[in-house]
């Protein structure tokens, strides 16, 4: 059976708070382990009035508290803005709260905008660059203290395990020469997805942490009781898309009944082609396209972001992925 699980950007929606997106949050984390769900993982953005995620991992604490089974961590942690130390004692923090239930996803893109970048790292121009080696530093401090005189207290002999996060083919490789599990995010960059999986897949070397390639695919997703009903919420999402084309971001809109005369034919093109990889509908049209996402990929795992402006509609749509899952 394909692993099912939920990327959340604690949405800050139109008429809403941050601490309403907070308790969401909480709610969806609970909602998602009640449901069946493998992983709940929370992204770090910076920057941005529709999203409450910036510090990632006190969120990742409030969905374990929420919690008592689910696996719980980023998805993910743009580790170039951070110093490899500060992420080993915040998720070795994490691994002491919820022992065994943690994951550290790590991607290296900012997350944000070049001017907030800026303002987040020590030095903007290597850090992309040195992401390969700032994951060696995080590894030996997640893993077994030496003799030397540094240590990260807590993280040290956590073990946390890692995930390269990534949208390119540089990712992919990346992830196999590590041997590292590999989470692709074609539900908003799909151009690269079965390029970079066929790498993964073909140049995997074994480590210490996974023996075998382990892939999970992104998908955008909105289930709701009738096909009707999830295109009208799948609008928010759509008109997310295009604001971000007009540079125009603010908080997660409310559903239109209509996107006729809100895009334009140029942007209603890349945003469908963008969105491609979406899972929208009532349980029988889901479930057709869902089949035929996890037939292309052969995903080990599917990891699906749920953006709907409405909280209950949200968990509804948890509660229906959870029911598909057992029904695939």
């Amino acid at each position: 059976m394909t692993a099912f699980s939920i990327l959340d950007l604690c949405p800050v929606v139109e008429g809403g708070t941050v601490g309403e997106a907070l308790a969401n949050t909480r709610l969806m984390a609970k909602q998602a382990e009640e449901s069946g769900f493998t992983r709940f993982w929370l992204a770090e953005h910076h920057g941005m009035k529709g999203i409450a995620s910036a510090a990632t991992s006190l969120v990742i604490a409030e969905a374990g508290h929420a919690t008592s089974t689910i696996r719980i961590g980023s998805g993910g942690i743009m580790l170039p803005n951070h110093s490899p130390l500060v992420i080993a004692e915040q998720f070795g923090t994490l691994e002491a709260l919820f022992p065994g239930r943690v994951d550290l996803g790590l991607g290296r893109a900012p997350g944000t905008d070049m001017n907030t970048a800026r303002a987040l790292r020590r030095n903007l121009e290597s850090g992309a660059n040195s992401f390969p080696d700032d994951i060696l530093e995080l590894q030996h401090w997640l893993g077994d203290p030496d003799d030397g005189k540094l240590i990260a207290i807590p993280g040290a002999g956590s073990h946390v395990p890692l995930w390269i996060l990534g949208s390119s083919l540089y990712s992919a490789h990346l992830a196999a020469a590590l041997g590292l599990p590999y989470a692709f995010a074609s539900h908003f960059a799909p151009d690269m997805l079965f390029e970079a999986l066929d790498i993964y897949r073909d140049k995997f070397t074994p480590s210490a942490q996974l023996a075998a390639p382990y892939v999970m695919a992104a998908a955008m997703g909105v289930m709701a009781d009738t096909d009707e009903e999830a295109a009208y919420l799948f609008t928010t999402l759509q008109q997310t898309f295009v604001n971000m084309r007009r540079n125009a971001r603010g908080k997660m809109p409310r559903p239109i009944d209509t996107m006729d005369g809100f895009w334009t034919d140029v942007e209603k093109i890349a945003v469908d082609h963008m969105l491609r990889y979406s899972v929208v509908g009532g349980p029988d049209t889901a479930i057709r396209q869902m089949r035929s996402f996890i037939d292309a990929t052969n995903a080990d795992e599917i990891m699906i972001s749920m953006p709907i402006h409405s909280s209950k509609a949200r968990l509804r749509s948890v509660e229906l992925f959870g029911e598909m899952r057992k029904a695939l």
